[in-house]
């Protein structure tokens, strides 16, 4: 155990520690974060592979109190270093699915370049990958009996630990905030896309009873045919239809209430922070208009809690890395919160 009594929480955070400054070991910390600097499907803007260091920066700012969960810091945190083979990896492939994005952007047909060929090749090997060492490093983590979270990286980081969830939990709910519905097959033609996420889990993972996506507010034909032929798998809140009945005098409250009644009893918790308004994540990789308060997204996941619920993980992801590390600010805050949730008796 973590000797806290020369601890101060009041005093300013101490960057010799760990992250939000607390004094924790892996092996002390009740819940560990993972960070997974994986960036390579990215289709507009990059550099969220390498949020996790700025999160880590911004969270030495971050005051210790939480009136929703006064003491939760007590129960320790934990942010592992990035693994700096991995985030290597994701910086070759990345430069090999923009030449390959650029290039099918325009029309060429793939089969008739060889290089084209290949770089796919690579590219969907890395997923692969990548899906293998997020599983083994979050599986042997809940074997340690840690509670897990995932800190992006982009949206396609979380399936091995999905993965290991399932193996863990069994059935269980994924509550998704997100601009994009991420259940695109194959976008453009990458196999383990962070536009796929979703349909991959679906699809490789049985244990998924129901995908509550909320927040959404940009997709493709491909995908709400998707939605409306899951035979209610997927219930979609659309950021619109969320606004309009809050227009004609429809609480947060009650629309949240109706939300968490689709979900099971375990819920995994999908966090893209573009689901927030853009003035929260300005350089988040793929911003669109409109989106939620930071407040309401944490009054959902503080009212699945409280119904009951067990929330077995979360992830982080798609934080941006700006000149100004506002991005990393929001992000660092979010996940405090976010983690004393987790811990919260």
């Amino acid at each position: 155990m973590a000797d806290l009594s020369q601890f101060n929480p009041n005093a300013v955070g101490n960057p010799n520690n760990n992250i939000f400054g607390l004094p924790f070991t892996e092996d002390d910390a009740r819940l560990v974060i993972l960070p997974v600097p994986w960036e390579v499907t990215v289709s507009y803007g990059a550099g969220t592979s390498r949020a996790a260091e700025h999160v880590l920066k911004a969270s030495i700012q971050v005051d210790l109190f939480d009136a929703d969960v006064p003491n939760g810091w007590r129960e320790g945190f934990y942010l592992r270093e990035t693994n700096k083979k991995v985030l290597l990896k994701s910086d070759y492939l990345r430069k090999e699915a923009e030449l390959y994005i650029d290039y099918i952007s325009k029309g060429d047909e793939v089969e008739k370049n060889k290089f084209m060929c290949k770089s796919l090749k690579e590219i969907n090997e890395g997923g692969l990958f990548l899906n293998q060492w997020v599983y083994d490093e979050t599986k042997a983590l809940l074997d340690k009996g840690k509670i897990v979270g995932l800190l992006g990286g982009d949206h396609s980081t979380p399936l091995g630990f999905m993965k290991a969830l399932a193996e863990k939990h069994g059935d269980f709910g994924v509550l998704q905030i997100d601009a994009h519905c991420d259940l695109r097959k194959c976008y453009e033609n990458f196999v383990y896309s962070h536009a796929s996420v979703m349909y991959n889990a679906l699809t490789e993972i049985p244990q998924i009873q129901k995908l509550v996506q909320v927040g959404i507010r940009d997709l493709c034909e491909e995908e709400w045919e998707y939605i409306c032929n899951s035979q209610f798998r997927i219930i979609t809140y659309f950021d619109k239809n969320i606004k309009e009945r809050q227009f004609e005098g429809e609480t947060w409250k009650h629309i949240t209430e109706e939300i968490i009644n689709h979900l099971p009893q375990k819920v995994y918790l999908s966090f893209d922070i573009d689901g927030l308004d853009r003035k929260y994540c300005p350089n988040t990789g793929t911003p669109v208009q409109g989106g939620f308060e930071t407040e309401e997204v944490l009054y959902l996941f503080r009212k699945i809690k409280e119904s009951g619920r067990e929330i077995i993980g979360f992830d982080l992801v798609e934080i941006g890395v700006g000149q100004t590390d506002w991005d990393s600010n929001v992000g660092a805050r979010l996940l405090w919160r976010i983690c004393n949730l987790m811990v919260k008796k």
